[in-house]
């Protein structure tokens, strides 16, 4: 029998048993290591997550890792055992989009592991053996739950065209925020700092490359480059403040209510503002090398770890401000 957090609708969750999970054509079987459990998870539960981004019941967990327990006939059987990630946007392959390499924004509509596909809150789940990305045989699967998160970031840095020597800030140090800082920092730029309202976060910021870290607004403004990571109400705002005439703005964040940006000051500044949502297949491929050798250490971010059974208390987690990445390890 398998194990799966099941969220029926909002507010409403519970253990559910089945039958072992089989891989279909060109699917496997992964069981699951560890799972992060993030703030789109609780969106899951209180149910404040937008409509079209999640289809109730659902089995959450899209940041995971695992191993390999069975692969479909028509797959390598040498899949079988190997550690992995995967990719949790389930695009066509087909569209312009996915042909472009923009496989977050496959034109055949959202479908995505953990919101509208049975995810990784469970025992084990199954995924298309193309999504998959191997991991050295020694990988610390603890650590690398957070390759999701970390695509991410790969995704908004390489957005942001960093060169050597320019000056970057980064606005909110979660774990977003002190992911991008461990990538900035392999850029060398002449300064990287941070900013985010709790302390212990600005400790975080410190530890993953941060030259400076600020609870209040960063004295200065200037920045060449700006990645806003916070999605809080006015963040979007604060890291167009923070960039220099000609600077470059990444958006990271999704606030549920914001402070508007003053066209005035996009236009104005000439800033170039992107923004990322989800990785796309360059991204993970990015952060899966960067772990794999050595150059991210995901592993001191986490700092909690709960069985599925204490899902509540996973989510409770998520409003201290003191709390880390928290791991659910079926």
């Amino acid at each position: 029998m398998t194990r799966s957090l099941v969220v029926h609708a909002p507010g409403t969750h519970s253990l559910v048993t089945s039958d072992p999970l089989e891989p279909g054509p060109g699917e496997v079987v992964v069981d699951v290591v560890a799972a992060g459990i993030c703030g789109s998870d609780r969106e899951l539960l209180e149910g404040t997550r937008p409509a079209p981004f999640v289809q109730y019941p659902i089995v959450p967990g899209h940041e995971w890792a695992g191993v390999v327990a069975a692969a479909a006939p028509d797959l390598d059987a040498g899949l079988v055992g190997r550690p992995v990630v995967g990719e949790g946007f389930r695009n066509c392959q087909v569209c312009d989009r996915c042909r472009a390499g923009e496989t977050t924004l496959c034109t055949a509509g959202y479908d995505e592991t953990g919101f509208t596909r049975p995810g990784a809150f469970a025992d084990s789940l199954v995924l298309p053996a193309r999504l998959l990305h191997l991991l050295p045989a020694d990988a610390d699967l603890r650590a690398a739950a957070l390759l999701e998160p970390a695509a991410v970031a790969a995704a908004a840095v390489l957005s942001a065209r960093v060169e050597p020597g320019e000056r970057v800030a980064v606005v909110g140090a979660g774990t977003l925020g002190a992911l991008c800082l461990q990538l900035l920092r392999l850029r060398s730029p002449a300064e990287l700092a941070a900013t985010d309202p709790r302390s212990s976060r600005v400790a975080t910021a410190l530890t993953c490359g941060a030259t400076r870290a600020e609870t209040g607004p960063l004295p200065a403004a200037g920045y060449d480059v700006v990645v806003e990571t916070a999605g809080a109400a006015r963040s979007a705002a604060a890291a167009v403040e923070l960039g220099r005439r000609g600077g470059r703005v990444v958006l990271t964040g999704i606030p549920g209510t914001a402070t508007g940006i003053a066209p005035a000051a996009i236009v104005g500044g000439a800033l170039t503002i992107t923004s990322v949502f989800g990785a796309p297949s360059a991204a993970w491929t990015h952060a899966v090398r960067l772990f794999a050798t050595g150059l991210l250490d995901l592993g001191p971010l986490v700092s909690h770890e709960v069985g599925l059974t204490d899902f509540a208390q996973a989510v409770a987690l998520l409003h201290d401000d003191d709390v880390g990445k928290v791991l659910i390890r079926p």
